[in-house]
């Protein structure tokens, strides 16, 4: 029991605060804008894996346009070095 105060102890006299931890999928990036050239390329994966299914029914039309998203956020990040998230693409 004393060795639990005193590890309590330690961490409140420690100033700084420690980073909060978020798991994968609530991290957060800055947004800023988006060049012409990474507007171009997100319309083209877009079009080109039917996002807005003209082309026909799909079973599961949310888990595929995830699925694309997915591909958006890749490219984007591989061919010019921006984080973004799906959410910010939407």
């Amino acid at each position: 029991m004393a060795e639990k105060e005193q590890v309590h102890g330690d961490s409140s006299s420690n100033d700084e605060r420690p980073e909060p931890r978020t798991s994968r999928s609530q991290r957060r990036f800055k947004a800023s804008n988006m060049s012409f050239i990474e507007m171009v390329e997100m319309v083209d994966i877009l079009k080109r894996d039917d996002y807005d299914r003209k082309n026909g029914p799909y079973p599961n039309p949310n888990v595929r346009k995830a699925k694309i998203m997915t591909k958006v956020v890749k490219s984007l990040h591989r061919n010019f070095g921006v984080r973004r998230s799906k959410d910010q693409l939407r």
